[in-house]
């Protein structure tokens, strides 16, 4: 859907709106055939166009294939088949006891669908980030407007036509545009708004929901800390972090924003790095087949301006026209430096000295919580450490951004790195809405309840509630 000013998009929507809804109220989402149904359509519309979606990813964003099969593709497929499987035990309803003054009485908590849903998704995994929230959608039985990035334009045409192609018309839309088409979706009354992106959009978000009270699941970012001990692998580790700081060209939510390293090591660790990013994209790395490029020129001139304020230890070379910056490591960094200010999202990665873990966790703490932590030592006690005296969305100890992989876990922000979580059933948790059920008969009426009340009822239904 394509709109020509104001009256026409509003217009659009109002009838993509009013198709959604009479679909939710027929009851028809709500069947499990329909949602297995649904589901494996997906799954299979993304395998369709496995090729389609490759090509479209290393247009937008010069992604290689090896990182646009498993991160886009692959995942989806995988996440899609995973509800598929387990859709049964997710929707049964979950009996629990009732207290004593209730009895006779049944109760149990049944998951039922929120309704008419919207998807906004981000352009660094354009793909993922609509179609992955849409599975737990579709899992709970909600019709979806889908709303991709403007920042992925080839990626989001490729999203429409899978939408088109495989789903079913009546219960999902795809919204192409930019701003005006955003501002005017989030003017409508969705039932729950599933947000993918940065915190000040994520607030225009909220605020926008807030007018129509509609639940919102943020899934933000933040800067997210590498922690190095003095007794960790240094080469193992060095391998990890170099990977997960520029895959997709540093263009990652959960990406190791910062090193913290124990001083003891920061010499040698700094060499590792140098020659963990060397032995990964060659000595010329802007030729390397396996590195990404930033999306567009805004984004390449802000990463640009975060090179100052430190020392580099191996990249900084930039090239605008080729939207290129070279994998970057800086040293001497501060706390004030350019590179600490915010969350970096790109190949650029400041590497701070610390005398000790302490010091590494009060840093840490003394900012906003991030959406990760990863912290590297041979010692289970300091990783507990980590676990238990950091706050953030998740923790991994000894790697780095593969706990996506395991759907078993929530994954989700806290603070200013998001709120509610998703992955797997939590991703069908998220779009359901978790209803209290008691039944009774109308036998053993007590009397204790009605007034007139006496002290003796008082204290009998003290006694047993």
């Amino acid at each position: 859907m394509d709109g020509f000013g104001d009256v026409t998009i509003t217009a659009q929507l109002a009838e993509t709106m009013a198709r959604l809804r009479a679909t939710f109220k027929s009851g028809k989402t709500r069947s499990l055939d329909w949602r297995r149904e649904q589901l494996l359509a997906l799954k299979a519309g993304v395998a369709a166009h496995e090729a389609d979606i490759v090509e479209a990813l290393r247009k937008d964003l010069g992604k290689p294939k090896m990182e646009a099969t498993m991160a886009e593709v692959d995942y989806l497929t995988k996440e899609a088949g995973m509800a598929v499987k387990h859709l049964h035990k997710w929707v049964k309803p979950k009996r629990v006891g009732s207290p004593l003054t209730t009895l006779p009485a049944s109760s149990r908590i049944q998951p039922e669908p929120l309704g008419v849903t919207l998807i906004i998704g981000a352009w660094n995994y354009p793909i993922q980030e609509v179609f992955g929230p849409l599975i737990g959608a579709i899992a709970a039985g909600n019709c979806a407007v889908l709303k991709p990035s403007e920042g992925a334009p080839n990626a989001s045409e490729v999203l429409r036509q899978i939408v088109e192609e495989f789903l079913d018309p009546d219960a999902f839309a795809t919204v192409l545009g930019a701003v005006e088409e955003t501002t005017a979706l989030l003017e409508q009354r969705f039932d729950k708004i599933f947000f993918t992106g940065g915190s000040a959009i994520g607030r225009i978000v909220m605020t926008a929901a807030a007018k129509h009270l509609t639940p919102v699941t943020l899934e933000l970012g933040g800067k997210s800390p590498s922690i190095v001990a003095a007794d960790a692998d240094l080469e193992v580790t060095a391998r990890r972090i170099v990977w997960a700081a520029f895959l997709n060209s540093g263009q990652l939510c959960v990406r190791p924003d910062y090193c913290l390293v124990e001083e003891s090591v920061y010499e040698k660790f700094l060499g590792l790095l140098k020659s963990t990013a060397e032995a990964f994209y060659g000595e010329d790395m802007k030729a390397s087949p396996d590195y990404a490029r930033i999306v567009h020129e805004r984004h390449f001139d802000r990463l640009a301006k975060k090179l100052e304020g430190g020392n580099v230890v191996v990249g900084g070379e930039t090239d605008r026209e080729n939207l290129y910056i070279a994998p970057t490591i800086l040293r001497d960094v501060t706390p004030d430096s350019p590179s600490m200010q915010e969350e970096i999202f790109g190949p650029i990665l400041p590497v701070i000295k610390v005398a000790n873990m302490d010091e590494a966790i009060a840093f840490i703490n003394e900012r906003d919580k991030p959406l990760a932590v990863y912290a590297f030592t041979g010692s289970n006690a300091t990783g507990e450490r980590f676990v238990n005296e950091t706050s953030s969305g998740t923790i991994m100890v000894n790697d780095a951004v593969l706990f996506q992989l395991n759907h078993n876990l929530p994954f989700g922000g806290v603070g200013e790195s998001g709120t509610g979580s998703f992955h797997g059933k939590h991703m069908f948790d998220t779009f359901s809405h978790m209803k209290a059920v008691m039944k009774r008969g109308f036998f053993a009426d007590a009397p204790l309840r009605y007034p007139p009340y006496t002290e003796k009822a008082l204290e009998m239904t003290r006694k047993f509630s």
